[in-house]
């Protein structure tokens, strides 16, 4: 695993807000130890609806689960993080 850039976390972010879930999973799978790459891998869980799965990676980002997941909340909350 290497950890990401953030042009690399950026693109993966939007590809998210365009939807394209497996393309920024493509990305942010290649980082699973860095907070923020896990934070987004839990995001496109929730998008693609693997919520067991979205829940794993939000536990490795170190990161509460919303209790009423909202994509682009996440996605606007997780770019004021970077």
């Amino acid at each position: 695993m290497s950890t990401l850039t953030s042009c690399e976390l950026r693109r993966a972010i939007t590809l998210l807000e365009t939807g394209d879930w497996q393309g920024a999973h493509a990305i942010v799978q290649k980082d699973e130890d860095s907070p923020l790459p896990c934070w987004a891998h839990g995001i496109v869980h929730i998008v693609e609806g693997d919520i067991p799965n979205a829940r794993y990676w939000y536990r490795e980002a170190k990161r509460p689960f919303p209790t009423a997941p909202s994509v682009p909340d996440e996605i606007e909350a997780l770019k004021r993080s970077l």
